[in-house]
């Protein structure tokens, strides 16, 4: 019998957190008012991402264990550069994710969550993905209808008020 590799593990200790969290929402308090109880939105995602971990624990026992990442670099497989050069390098997209959400969660009293989101979801499509012409289309294109979409539906179907930010609440 072969050891567990990392991801069997990392899946394993999200479906355990999976299922607490799901056994927390058992706890949340059902108000006389109101016609869904407030604990389907949290059971909802929990099961999503039971479901995900599951297919992860799959695929994790299906392939063995995974290539150890800290020598090779993603791009060109060359062995990895040494000091803090190297760790920036083989870190740049989460490190990118990272400082762009600090800009959007700076920015969105300004701008808002619409504006801000959309212009959060394009920057970091094109951060990753290119700038290629084709590309910055694609971009535009999903970060306005995943955020904008998200947007409407919290806004107009669930009447939830989102921050619309100081540059254009008088709109």
């Amino acid at each position: 019998m072969q050891p567990l590799n990392r991801d069997a593990v990392i899946a394993i200790v999200l479906l355990m957190v999976c299922g607490v969290l799901f056994w927390e929402t058992f706890s949340i308090r059902t108000p006389d008012y109101g016609q869904m109880k407030p604990s389907i939105w949290p059971r909802t995602i929990l099961a999503v991402l039971s479901v995900l971990s599951v297919i992860y624990l799959v695929q994790s026992l299906r392939h063995g264990e995974a290539p150890k990442d800290e020598y090779d670099d993603y791009d060109t497989g060359a062995p990895r550069r040494p000091g803090i050069a190297g760790w920036i390098v083989h870190w740049r997209n989460p490190l990118w994710c990272f400082a762009l959400f600090f800009v959007y969660l700076v920015t969105l009293p300004y701008l808002g969550s619409l504006i801000g989101g959309v212009g959060f979801v394009f920057t970091l499509m094109c951060v990753l993905g290119g700038w290629a012409p084709k590309r910055l289309i694609l971009h535009a294109a999903v970060a306005l209808g995943t955020v904008g979409g998200m947007w409407s539906i919290f806004t107009y179907g669930l009447g939830v008020i989102l921050p619309p930010g100081e540059i254009f609440s008088a709109y």
